[in-house]
């Protein structure tokens, strides 16, 4: 098997990796959420950082359903320079995501990984960044996917990222 053959089942092992990485967040964010907060702390407080670490985590899974897609239609997947960097993304993904779990981190690492990992992996498929909601009509006419989200810095209400695909 070439190198170029063998890019495809390793990218598909660390994608179904990190994956199962968020799921497993998702099942034991109480500890990452508790690490969050202070040592006494109220019901409300609890509540706030496990929605933040929820919406993420939803975020991903939005992402990945993106990403599966665009593999498994094999708009992706032969591509070996984008096999190769998602491979390197999501192999650092879930190591980090892994040590996120078992270290219990704090929640806003999750944001940091993410950020990161998402960056590297769009810079590959021509990625814009924030834009306002004017634009997002024009996005919407050019065969591209708006991922939007609402978040809670009052500079940033409307967060847009675009993905141009190839």
């Amino acid at each position: 098997m070439s190198a170029v053959n063998s890019l495809v089942p390793a990218r598909f092992l660390t994608i179904i990796s990190h994956l199962v990485i968020v799921i497993t967040i998702f099942w034991s964010r109480d500890n990452n959420v508790k690490a969050c907060l202070p040592l006494e702390f109220t019901q409300a407080q609890y509540d706030n950082e496990d929605r933040k670490l929820v919406v993420g985590l939803a975020i991903t899974l939005g992402l990945f359903a993106l990403e599966l897609a665009g593999f498994f239609s094999g708009v992706s997947m032969f591509n070996s320079s984008q096999s190769l960097l998602s491979l390197a993304v999501h192999c650092s993904a879930s190591v980090s995501l892994s040590f996120f779990v078992f270290e219990k981190w704090e929640c806003w690492t999750y944001w940091v990984i993410f950020a990161f990992c998402r960056l590297v992996c769009n810079r590959q498929r021509k990625w814009v960044g924030s834009v306002d909601l004017l634009s997002l009509k024009t996005c919407l006419d050019h065969s591209t996917v708006c991922v939007c989200l609402v978040c809670s810095q009052p500079l940033w209400r409307f967060c847009c990222l675009l993905l141009f695909l190839d």
